[in-house]
């Protein structure tokens, strides 16, 4: 009998019920009646089923890491339908499909949206789009913490000195992340203010930020960046989201420096500085570098934002970058950094060993003492296999959809990376709207698949499809 940790995502309820709340009185303070009442909706329907998740009693048997996964996944369904309630009740009669469709790409971080003009949108709800990637960035957080035991062992010791959690760690670190989470997200919206932004946008950026999303207060990032300072230091701030999210707190309060909390981070500094060294050299002499270089962090953190100018010959590296993704501990998607260098290291390893079978060849990972064993390299190959797999069947959908295959295909990339789409991928104009009801679910789903370890599918098949 499948066992389901519904007080795991009490939490969550609980906190919608308190960004509802908040919404409301954002929206008696400024006046902003029209969209009112959706927010009493959400709140009082988030705050009964999360006292009811948390009055349901937990099984004495430990949780299987198949049942997590489902666990993880129901979160996935039903938090975005409660956070489509202010959508769907909203003044701008979208249907449930569209108000869902909204409410999952938020959630999931990844940005697409279906409204065309954002200017015709009330404040109080643009903040609530916010909202949505704001939770759904720290739920993905939280889903590491819960699905610790599906990583591997080199990936955990960036993270903690503990190979599995009890109870007492997971409460630990679960307390930390949300405490990072919001400082970080008020410390970024405090860096935006000082540069001159809006308050109003800068609450926004924030939290588009701090989760990876790809929500904008206004129809175009040009209207709000508005000088290279201003676009320089946004592009920094999204760097917070493509180390981990426990990086600056280890440089600063951490007492024994064990390498193993840094080594990742190291990687993945080195790779931005090769990254942004290689654009400036040979892609910045006929463009302003500011702009390329926010459009090569946006891709690099899996935001995907970006300042409307002629890039068609970079589309496919930007592409690349979205691929390879951030840290495994952030809210950046991609298949990591990390895993792609440890796959290509260990088989260029393979080759050497049998060219010269008298050498040794160590499976080591630089800057830590840490060695990836053959377990390893099996897991990261089948995450690739089941990116490819899943690429080719969703860009198929997609072209089935009479969309040109082009633009399926940086569609599929983008929906399985959680990126929104934009000029720096040539389908800024891109009308969700108009999609075809099949054609949207199946979007929806694929913005789920991605958000989620794509390692967890093997699980679940195997669990499903190999039981004897």
């Amino acid at each position: 009998m499948l066992q389901f940790r519904v007080k795991y995502l009490s939490f969550f309820f609980g906190l919608i019920s308190i960004l509802s709340f908040f919404n409301i009185i954002y929206s008696y303070y400024f006046n902003l009646y029209l969209n009112l009442n959706t927010y009493y909706f959400s709140l009082i329907s988030s705050l009964i089923i999360g006292v009811i998740f948390y009055k349901i009693k937990n099984f004495e048997k430990k949780p299987t890491i198949f049942e997590k996964i489902l666990t993880v996944l129901l979160g996935y369904i039903l938090l975005p339908l409660i956070l489509s309630i202010p959508l769907y009740f909203s003044i701008y009669n979208l249907a449930f499909l569209d108000a869902l469709f909204e409410s999952v790409s938020g959630f999931t971080s990844t940005g697409f949206t279906i409204f065309d003009n954002i200017k015709h949108i009330d404040q109080g709800l643009i903040l609530w789009r916010s909202s949505i990637q704001w939770i759904g960035g720290l739920y993905f957080l939280f889903s590491i913490i819960f699905l610790i035991d599906i990583y591997d062992e080199s990936l955990k010791k960036s993270l903690t000195n503990f190979l599995s959690f009890n109870s007492s760690e997971i409460l630990k670190q679960t307390i930390k992340i949300f405490l990072l989470y919001s400082s970080l997200t008020i410390s970024i919206f405090i860096i935006l203010n000082i540069f001159g932004i809006r308050t109003f946008n800068s609450l926004n950026l924030a939290m588009t930020i701090i989760s990876s999303g790809g929500f904008l207060p206004t129809n175009e990032l040009s209207s709000i960046l508005i000088n290279n300072t201003q676009i320089i230091i946004f592009s920094l701030l999204m760097l917070v989201s493509f180390f981990s999210i426990f990086f600056i707190y280890n440089l600063i309060f951490l007492r024994n420096k064990n390498l193993n909390f840094f080594y990742e981070d190291a990687h993945l500094f080195l790779f931005f500085l090769f990254t942004v060294t290689i654009f400036f050299i040979f892609f910045s002499f006929d463009n302003n570098f500011t702009y390329s270089f926010l459009s090569l962090v946006s891709s690099m953190t899996n935001i995907g934002i970006s300042l409307n100018f002629n890039q068609s010959n970079l589309n496919f590296v930007y592409l690349i970058l979205v691929i390879i993704g951030g840290s495994f501990f952030s809210t950046s998607s991609g298949l990591r950094f990390l895993k792609i260098y440890s796959l290509t290291k260990y088989s260029f390893n393979q080759i050497l060993s049998y060219s010269k079978p008298k050498n040794i060849f160590m499976n080591k990972l630089v800057f830590s003492k840490i060695n990836f064993d053959f377990k390893e390299i099996n897991k990261y190959f089948l995450t690739i296999v089941i990116f490819i797999i899943s690429l080719f069947i969703l860009t198929l959908l997609l072209s089935l959809s009479n969309i040109e295959f082009e633009k399926s295909f940086k569609l599929a990339i983008l929906t399985l990376m959680n990126t929104v789409n934009s000029s720096a991928y040539g389908i800024s104009s891109f009308e969700f709207i108009n999609l075809h009801f099949f054609t949207k679910y199946c979007l929806i789903f694929f913005m789920i698949i991605g958000r989620v370890e794509l390692l967890s599918l093997l699980l679940i098949a195997k669990k499903f499809l190999f039981k004897y």
